[in-house]
């Protein structure tokens, strides 16, 4: 069976990335196809056989996709997948897009909706100035038109937690199995490193508006405990401006830098609704407890009271009321729960439930 890969596009490292690694693992032979690609910002990829679009001659730098909202589509309509029995789309914006003869399998990995179109639209459009929304409203119209003609290409649809299946049947109208998203993690390893919960909480997250990270500088500076995050992007001036001297920004760290803070924080904190959320994963690894929105994919990966806890409404009191209570509620947490519960979700559980579901399709297709 010859199979293709296709993703958004490839200048960056994340979730997503780490899922592509983990298919590349199952299909050593497949190419990647994208919009884009950037090499210094993603060398991860260069185990990959990258096939590109048109958008990849294009002067704006690599990571502008923005510009292009309406080329998007088209560049991955402009493939050609001939040659391929089974094409697995990997995607949270156009890459569904692809157009497969009858005899290719088209199977969408949906990582989430078109989230700035949809349910993320509100957060992502929040800072914009009045002229921007106004402009953008007819865009974003026929954007959503189009997303919900290409969502039905796929000929089939997995999704990464409960909580993106629910996007996909409401918007789409597809129905979807659920994988969840692999976390590559050396589980021995970091139960002989236990370190002792130092005394800050930790953010690790993508400096982004949806994500809501002004909830937790809010209750952080009004509780004057210590808070570091650790990340980049477009809010990182806003956040910075709005915060007091108890909240450190750590910027971009690698995998290895980013240990020593899992293993010494006293919990991490999730404020934002989270499509899955792998740090939430990560963090449970390392043993600490997951203080998080009581929403969406991290629903799925804590277990209130025994891994972490949720707070119930979305603002900064309400996140504020909880961390008051951490004293008490932190003898409950044992170390050894948060690991056993990370590992649900480990590459090899990926791997074999992909490959199964693969198997039992060509059995039927």
């Amino acid at each position: 069976m010859k199979v293709a890969l296709v993703y958004d596009r490839v200048n960056k490292f994340g979730g997503a990335e780490r899922v592509l690694l983990a298919l590349h693992e199952i299909f050593p032979e497949a190419p990647l196809y994208t919009s884009v690609y950037d090499k210094k910002l993603a060398p991860w990829a260069n185990i990959f056989e990258v096939r590109t679009s048109f958008l990849q001659n294009f002067p704006l730098p690599k990571n502008a996709h923005e510009y292009y909202p309406f080329l998007m589509g088209l560049a991955f309509e402009s493939f050609n997948f001939d040659e391929f029995d089974l094409v697995i789309s990997v995607t949270h914006e156009f890459a569904k897009a692809i157009i497969t003869k009858p005899k290719t399998f088209h199977l969408c990995y949906c990582l989430n909706s078109v989230g700035y179109l949809w349910d993320n639209y509100e957060d992502y459009f929040s800072g914009k100035s009045g002229l921007v929304k106004v402009v953008s409203k007819p865009i974003v119209r026929y954007l959503r038109w189009y997303d919900k003609i290409i969502a039905q290409r796929p000929d089939a649809y997995l999704t990464i937690s409960k909580t993106v299946q629910e996007r996909v049947r409401r918007i789409y109208k597809k129905e979807s199995e659920v994988i969840y998203p692999p976390v590559d993690m050396n589980y021995e390893l970091r139960i002989k490193n236990y370190a002792k919960a130092g005394d800050y909480y930790l953010i690790v997250s993508r400096l982004a508006p949806q994500k809501r990270l002004d909830i937790a500088v809010e209750a952080f500076n009004k509780l004057r405990l210590q808070l570091k995050i650790i990340g980049i992007g477009k809010e990182e001036q806003r956040l910075k401006s709005i915060a007091k001297s108890n909240i450190e920004f750590l910027g971009y760290l690698t995998d290895e830098q980013l240990v020593g803070y899992y293993k010494s924080c006293r919990a991490v904190v999730i404020p934002g609704e989270e499509d899955f959320n792998i740090v939430a994963v990560e963090a449970q690894s390392f043993g600490k407890p997951v203080i998080a929105y009581n929403k969406g994919g991290v629903t799925e990966t804590v277990i209130e009271g025994k891994t972490g806890w949720f707070f119930k409404e979305h603002n900064a009191g309400s996140l504020m009321s909880l961390i008051r209570q951490m004293g008490q509620m932190e003898k409950k947490i044992k170390q050894e729960d948060c690991v056993e519960n990370a590992k649900r979700f480990s590459k090899e559980r990926f791997k074999k439930e992909f490959l199964e579901y693969v198997r039992n399709f060509k059995k039927n297709y």
